[in-house]
This record gives C-alpha cells, structure tokens and sequence, in this order.
C-alpha cells in the first residue's frame, strides 16, 4: 500500500512487528481454508490453524467474511505485482495480455495454494477491480486501439479469456500429469486468435520467453 506525505523514520515497535505476524497467520489459515472449500469454518477452528488466540482474531477483524475478503484481497494483490513485475519490460499490449495469461496458467502448480483461492473465487473475481481482471482488460483495450485485437466489446473479451483461464486451471488440476506450460500456452494462442490475431502471430507470441519461474516463492503474507 502506498503512503503520502511524511514518511516516520521511526522503527517498527515489537508490539506492532507482532500484530503483523498475527494478521498475516490469519490470512495465510484463512487462505488454506478457502483452498479447501471450507467456508463455514467456525471462528476458533481458523484462530487454532493460524496458533493464535480467539481474542486476537477481533483485534484484526471483526469476522470470518471480513477475514475471507481480506485473504482473498492479499492473493489478487501479491498475483497483480507479479504480474506487473514480470511484464514491466514488454510494451505491446498484446504480448503484454498473453505474457500475463501463461504466467498466471504457470503458476496454478507453483502457488497451489493461492491458486485454489482464485479458483474458488474464480467468477467474481472477473468483475474483480484487483489481480488480473483490470490488467487483461487494460491490455484488452490498449491491443484495440493499437490494432492488435479486432473485438468490439472488451468486457465480453474478458468475460471469455477469464473462463478460458479459469478451465485450464480446474483442467490442471483434474489432471495432475498434464503439463501445465503447453496446455497455458495452446490456450493463450486460442484466446488470441478469438481477439482477432493471426494464427502465426498468436503462436509467435506464445513462444516468446518468459521469466524463469523456478526459484519463485510465496510472496510475505505481512500486510
């Protein structure tokens, strides 16, 4: 989050170093929760995944919705400045969107976790204003007015790219064997092609390099 004005050169107290370590135990149980579906998980059954007190969870939130919401928020965010990270040297908006979708195909066996929070939230977050969604409709939009993408409505384009993505990442974990960085990018070229690219200019996007994900870690869960 960015700050304005004054920044304190003041150190982190203790008590506030803990209070992030609380808030972040509780997003990352919470996380684990959503991954696996469980939703009504009571209060106290998250409070003992994240080994911290009942009480503690109220200094933070004042519910298990508003904790989700929070969880959920912390995985678009941390999805977005990767995103952002790994495309900042790409000035076509076209290689911009397909970088974006087989990075994020990638990272559904990478970030398990994380993915199946996106997953389980996966039609709403395509209205969502955070992560992906704004990134790809930008890039949608930008590949438009430069001539890259012939659609005539960006938000039916995304409504399609963000089903098309949400599939291969249900379709990887269906099937584990599969592998995950041909099926992202056979479905990245067929998006591309459904905006209107060639087909030999869609598969020379989706051949391009991309960064090397091997040594990627879960980001730090303190907000």
């Amino acid at each position: 989050m960015r700050h304005t004005g004054q920044v304190s050169d003041e150190p982190v107290s203790r008590s506030q170093r803990r209070k992030q370590r609380t808030r972040a135990a509780l997003i990352e149980a919470a996380q684990s929760f959503i991954a696996a579906g469980k939703l009504n998980a009571p209060i106290l059954e998250i409070t003992q995944a994240a080994d911290v007190g009942m009480g503690s969870f109220y200094n933070h939130f004042d519910s298990r919705e508003q904790l989700f919401e929070a969880a959920v928020t912390e995985v678009l965010d941390n999805h977005g400045v990767l995103l952002d990270e790994f495309t900042s040297s790409i000035d076509d908006p076209a290689e911009i969107f397909a970088a974006s979708f087989r990075l994020t195909g990638r990272l559904f066996r990478r970030r398990p976790q994380e993915s199946q929070v996106l997953l389980a939230n996966g039609m709403s977050l395509l209205v969502s204003d955070r992560g992906l969604a704004p990134r790809a409709l930008r890039d949608i939009k930008a590949g438009v007015a430069v001539g890259r993408f012939t659609v005539a409505d960006a938000e039916l384009a995304l409504a399609i790219a963000g089903g098309a993505l949400l599939g291969l990442g249900n379709l990887l974990r269906a099937q584990p064997d599969r592998d995950d960085a041909h099926a992202a990018d056979v479905v990245t070229e067929d998006v591309l092609r459904l905006f209107g690219m060639s087909a030999d200019d869609a598969h020379d996007i989706c051949t391009r390099p991309l960064p090397d994900l091997s040594a990627l870690r879960r980001p730090d869960s303190v907000a």
